[in-house]
């Protein structure tokens, strides 16, 4: 090990590193020097490294005696309903909410709310928000909010939104937007109480600030993220953002205003959920990171934003992923006790039942690419595990709230013990179960877990069982031609191990198997795998809406911008007629009987 190497591993970067089936990678000295540059490396840390342990005693929250329970996982831009604005919102959320406890469900599960950009709806990924503390006021039912009239929107605008196939952020964003502008100044421009966020009011003016000045940047044609603002506009702290702050107060006001009235209508979302019956309520994620230009990164001193998180080359990418995610640092988290991470897991439990750490291996380590770096020349950086876990478990308790962590793609060896002795809920995608037998059975899945058929990054059950996935992926040229060939060969054995595990099982007669595979699975087929995986002895079950309602295309290809509509596909079918769906009816019956309310 040279100088070079060894003055990395004293701040957890990693020289050298396991990926996917075992292969090491070297990592090339000019990105140890790069991260070390980043971290300060030029002294030694002031903090050791921790072991890959749990803290003795440190466990998140689970209910006394907790019921195998089962929810439903959607993304909430995805719904249609006849009141929407094109794209779904806090209401509907609610109305769902009566939909999904009337069938029996104790959960719903949603992609991350946090904040974007509103100065640029083409930045529309859920998981690259702008700030994690705060809420994505396009969720906003606006026509519920008070003061509003009809006559503030036409009627034609908004049935364009209704019909459109896909969620147009640009047009959703400029007719709410002036709506919103119009109903705070006709209510006497009001601002956020103080009450609200009073642990992080700074927080809140700083990314009121961000908004405001991000708008006036991409007027004058900069760019909605703080690094391609002109310098003097950079510093949070400097002058010309203390002149804009105080001469454009008015604009920081209405958008301090919309936290505190997104924060007020998901709160009545989250009510909805327990009068509907639903013991745990929202399910909630958390994003891995934030857009290195945005709000959380704009003078925190706690977020690296010269370098990016991403991950190496795997089954899904040969290539391997630049998320373009800032990082927290991984010192100020040694130095602090991770008190910043705190700050951030007390404020997303508080609005939550359930929380979805989203890449949970990032309690213990980060993929972080450099500037002008790729994906393939990153490395992994160690965190402090100890005081991350501690974080997680005082705001999980004191909010009562399950924490579910994402342990998917390249995990670490040891850290599915250290989640279980930490109380965290490992995340089990039946797609991914398998062993030399095939599909692992229902009954050898964890009880401390989350198991579920699919997640947003990944096909439909349908999308699957169709091989859809593996044709995206080698058209987009994410892996090679005899990749494609091997997975799709790979893919026949699987629906054929499926079908005689559900035979097995006594959910499948010998008619219901469908004659070809190429074709969509049959109804009976998508019902009787749901029960299957609703079997397993884990805590919760999440089955994704886009199956229930026969769904065939992914929400998102992960590595894709523009090449496929992430995050714009609405649902096909209405939330209003949602409970009428002979095929949700029928995975809803099931999973009634596979985990029956107490009681019921």
């Amino acid at each position: 090990m040279n100088s070079v190497q060894a003055r990395a591993l004293s701040f957890g970067i990693q020289p050298e590193y396991e990926g996917m089936g075992g292969t090491m990678h070297t990592a090339p000295r000019e990105t140890l020097e790069a991260l070390l540059d980043v971290l300060g490396g030029n002294a030694a840390p002031s903090a050791p490294v921790h072991e890959l342990r749990a803290p003795e005693g440190v466990r998140c929250y689970l209910p006394p005696d907790a019921p195998r329970v089962w929810g439903v996982a959607v993304q909430l831009y995805q719904l249609r309903s006849g009141r929407n604005w094109g794209i779904g919102d806090f209401a509907d959320l609610e109305r769902l909410a009566e939909i999904l406890g009337a069938a029996g469900a104790d959960f719903i599960g949603l992609n991350p709310l946090h904040a974007l950009f509103l100065s640029d709806p083409s930045l529309r990924s859920p998981f690259s928000p702008s700030n994690r503390r705060f809420l994505n006021p396009l969720y906003l039912a606006v026509d519920r909010m008070t003061g509003f009239r009809p006559d503030m929107v036409a009627p034609q605008t908004l049935a364009d939104l209704r019909e459109a196939e896909l969620v147009d952020y640009p047009a959703v964003t400029a007719v709410k937007m002036q709506v919103l502008r119009q109903l705070w100044a006709e209510a006497g421009s009001p601002d956020a109480p103080q009450s609200f966020h009073h642990q992080d009011r700074e927080d809140l003016e700083r990314h009121a600030v961000f908004e405001a000045l991000s708008e006036t940047m991409v007027e004058r044609g900069h760019g909605a993220g703080w690094q391609c603002w002109p310098p003097q506009y950079r510093d949070v702290n400097s002058p010309a953002v203390a002149e804009f702050a105080r001469t454009d107060q008015s604009a920081c006001v209405f958008h301090r205003w919309l936290q505190y009235e997104a924060d007020r209508q998901l709160n009545a979302a989250r009510t909805a959920c327990h009068a509907a019956g639903m013991g745990i309520g929202l399910y909630l994620d958390f994003a891995v990171g934030e857009a290195a230009g945005g709000s959380g990164s704009w003078g925190d001193r706690d977020v690296m934003s010269s370098v990016r998180i991403g991950a190496p080359p795997d089954y899904f990418n040969e290539n391997g992923q630049d998320w373009g995610l800032a990082p927290l640092s991984p010192l100020r988290m040694a130095d602090s006790r991770a008190a910043p991470y705190q700050a951030l897991m007390q404020g997303a439990t508080e609005r939550a039942g359930a929380l979805r750490i989203d890449h949970a291996m990032g309690l213990w380590q980060l993929f972080l690419i450099p500037d002008g770096a790729g994906p393939a020349e990153g490395t992994y950086v160690r965190y402090p595990i100890a005081h991350m876990l501690r974080a997680l478990a005082d705001a999980s308790h004191a909010n009562k709230t399950i924490v579910i962590g994402e342990d998917l793609g390249n995990v670490p060896p040891g850290f599915r013990d250290v989640m279980a002795e930490a109380g965290i809920l490992s995340y089990r995608i039946f797609m991914f179960e398998r062993n030399e037998d095939g599909f692992i059975p229902p009954e050898d899945y964890p009880p401390l877990a989350l198991a579920c058929l699919s997640t947003h990054d990944l096909p439909t059950f349908q999308g699957w069982w169709m091989g859809d996935d593996i044709r995206l992926r080698a058209s987009f040229g994410f892996i090679s031609d005899a990749a494609a060939h091997d997975q799709s060969t790979a893919r026949e054995t699987e629906r054929a191990e499926l079908l005689q595990d559900l035979k097995k099982g006594g959910l499948l007669a010998e008619d219901d198997v469908p004659a070809t595979a190429t074709q969509a699975a049959p109804e009976a087929v998508v019902a009787a795998v749901h029960r299957h995986l609703a079997r397993t002895p884990s805590l919760l079950f999440a089955a994704r809406l886009e199956d229930m309602v026969g769904e065939t295309k992914p929400v998102n290809v992960p590595s894709t911008l523009d090449e496929y509509p992430n995050w714009r596909l609405k649902l096909g079918t209405t939330l209003e007629d949602i409970g009428n769906v002979p095929l949700f009816q029928s995975i809803a019956r099931g999973l009634r009987k596979e985990r029956p309310k107490a009681g019921g």
